[in-house]
């Protein structure tokens, strides 16, 4: 097993992308967006061997992914787009889900490397499929967040006791998961990143443009958009995603 990655802080074994090409079969692609992993699949695409795969964890453009998929198949190569439920926390205790798309006997190939770090997957379809179920899930989990930290700061602006409201929502019928992984962090303000709200800024970003290419509105993912917009005006773009309860501060 060997990797490559930009931060020189990282372990890195291999000098570039294309390295990784020439030694791998499978490959775990894992980047900011599709516009990088367009750029990181070119300089790999005149090293990799016919067969390889090419497994993508990227969110990103499901679109892209599709088109990807089938250009990588007219020469040989496999491709999954298999995103990741979860953080990177949740990555390093193996409490994620993949939601995959692309061939199937592929996808069943690479179950070893999934059970590395999932304690799930889906397998959703041809290429794009994936990413299409990523922009749902996080359409849902980011709304979450916002709604919990507008009930927090509501408790709160009421003369309540923040962490004991935290407790009656978890306990209560509106519990989420998310009060579980992000209420803490809010309450105390400890935005230190699992998953960085930028990203989930470009996420909501890509779930508005998937939206309007199905002619199906998404109201509260563009307020939800605005609010993250404020907060990393603000400065916490870099930060963890549950630093959206920064956003009312700007109301």
């Amino acid at each position: 097993m060997i990797g490559f990655d930009i931060d020189p802080k990282s372990a890195r074994t291999a000098d570039s992308a294309a390295a990784v090409a020439k030694a791998c079969r499978r490959i775990v692609l894992s980047l900011p967006t599709s516009n990088v992993v367009a750029e990181v699949v070119e300089s790999m695409l005149p090293h990799l061997a016919e067969g390889a795969i090419l497994v993508d964890t990227t969110t990103g453009d499901p679109e892209h992914a599709a088109a990807l998929g089938q250009r990588l198949a007219g020469r040989g190569i496999h491709y999954l787009d298999a995103e990741i439920g979860g953080s990177s926390r949740q990555v390093r205790e193996r409490d994620v889900i993949v939601l995959c798309g692309g061939d199937r006997a592929v996808y069943d190939e690479c179950a070893d490397i999934f059970a590395c770090f999932a304690r799930r997957t889906f397998y959703l379809g041809t290429w794009g499929s994936g990413a299409r179920m990523k922009l749902a899930l996080n359409l849902v989990l980011g709304l979450n967040r916002a709604v919990l930290a507008e009930g927090l700061t509501f408790a709160e602006a009421l003369g309540l006791d923040p962490r004991v409201a935290l407790e009656v929502l978890e306990a209560g019928p509106a519990w989420s998961r998310v009060m579980e992984t992000k209420g803490a962090k809010m309450l105390r303000r400890d935005f230190t990143p699992e998953a960085r709200l930028s990203q989930h800024l470009k996420d909501v970003r890509l779930i508005l443009s998937a939206g309007e290419r199905a002619g199906t509105p998404l109201p509260l993912s563009t307020l939800h958009r605005e609010l993250l917009e404020k907060a990393e005006a603000a400065g916490f773009g870099a930060q963890d995603n549950s630093a959206v309860i920064e956003a009312w501060r700007f109301f």
